[in-house]
């Protein structure tokens, strides 16, 4: 019996086993690919994340279940379940959260009902929605990475997405002009609350590309040298909003809040997920606790822990056209800086745009130092220029 199943085996699943195996757990995924990250680390099955019998094999050789994404149906979760005659609370994090979670739509109106502020959404029902332009369109299931979202500045423009919003499934949400988008790691058991610190993010083409402090000018997250691993979270608007937004949907496990920080400094929730996030992989080589850490902890029921760590910043590497040795980018990355690390995922094939690895850079300055580290990389890494 393997102490830990799963659902899905990409790099989020490889880098939580590898946490877990740090313990002496074992693990076990489930995926379609036959080499994935994950396999790549622990033992798995090759099988479609929406066969439920498939599932339940997983179910039944595990003493818990987790999530690597938050894309396979619950219903489908649900009758795994049943076939593998498991419990509900077998499953981190809880079932009746992401159902909640996978519908945007639903997800906005759980943070609507206890007064969580997020962007008004309402459904698309073959007409322009009751708000005022721009606005936001996005498929209420399954969108990711700016997969599954578009703008509608004019009616005409909104008219000309009617191919996709015309069948079904689709929302409109008002604009929001914030002034920067933030990301927040909590962590909620049945007795514990941690939250890991509110980070800066930086989106280019709708992919998360590099995540840094947000304590230059908002006081969000202090230097940890001067914070108490349990204060200030009452002080902090982005962490108070992030664990309002994952009560809200009846959260139980490790649970990623993005966040709008406006002109004025008020914070909105824009989308959750429940799982490890891109937006905290800089805890890796932060100095305290992981998030992925926290995510097994949170599976197996153990005492949780508070943060305490140094500024990090980490920068996405995406693949790229021409690449090679992955050697030379390690090393040219690491090149005159002992504070850089990079992770690599080990996946089977560079696809342009496509998430590869990621590197933290730890100290003053990081950003600077992981922008140019990660053209260090791609310098050494691919053939052709960045």
């Amino acid at each position: 019996m393997f102490d830990i199943g799963f659902l899905g085996g990409g790099q989020l699943a490889r880098m939580s086993i590898q946490a877990a195996q740090r313990m002496g757990l074992t693990c076990l995924s489930i995926d379609p690919g036959d080499n994935t990250p994950a396999s790549q680390v622990a033992p798995s099955i090759q099988g479609a994340l929406d066969d439920p019998e498939k599932i339940a094999e997983v179910f039944r050789q595990c003493e818990r279940i987790t999530l690597e994404n938050e894309f396979i149906p619950a219903s489908t979760i649900r009758e795994a379940i049943e076939l593998a005659e498991r419990e509900v609370e077998d499953l981190i994090p809880s079932l009746d959260s992401l159902e909640t979670i996978q519908d945007k739509l639903t997800q906005r109106e759980a943070l609507a009902a206890v007064g969580v502020p997020s962007p008004r959404a309402v459904p698309i029902e073959g007409r322009i929605p009751d708000l005022p332009f721009p606005m936001v369109l996005k498929a209420r299931f399954g969108g990711y990475d700016g997969k599954g979202t578009r703008y509608a500045r004019t009616p005409d423009e909104f008219e000309s997405h009617r191919d996709l919003w015309q069948p079904g499934g689709w929302l409109a949400e008002e604009f929001v002009p914030f002034k920067r988008e933030l990301a927040v790691m909590v962590a909620l058991s049945d007795t514990e609350t941690v939250c890991l610190p509110a980070m800066e993010t930086v989106q280019t083409d709708h992919i998360c590309d590099l995540v840094f402090p947000a304590y230059d000018d908002g006081g969000f997250a202090p230097p940890p040298d001067q914070i108490d691993a349990d204060a200030g979270l009452e002080e902090n608007p982005a962490i108070v909003a992030a664990i309002n937004a994952v009560e809200a949907v009846g959260g139980k496990g490790l649970y990623g809040v993005e966040l709008f920080e406006l002109e004025d400094g008020s914070i909105m929730v824009n989308e959750m997920a429940p799982r490890p996030h891109n937006t905290g992989h800089y805890s890796l080589d932060w100095g305290g606790i992981s998030q992925f850490e926290l995510h097994i902890r949170l599976v197996m029921g153990l005492p949780l822990m508070g943060w305490r760590g140094y500024p990090t910043c980490m920068a996405n590497l995406l693949g790229r056209e021409g690449a090679g040795n992955l050697t030379e980018g390690i090393s040219a990355a690491m090149c005159g800086d002992p504070y850089v690390f990079v992770h690599w995922y080990g996946k089977a094939e560079s696809r342009p745009g496509r998430k590869m690895g990621h590197i933290n850079v730890v100290g003053e300055d990081c950003v600077e130092r992981a922008i140019a580290a990660r053209e260090r990389f791609y310098q050494g890494w691919c053939s052709t220029p960045s």
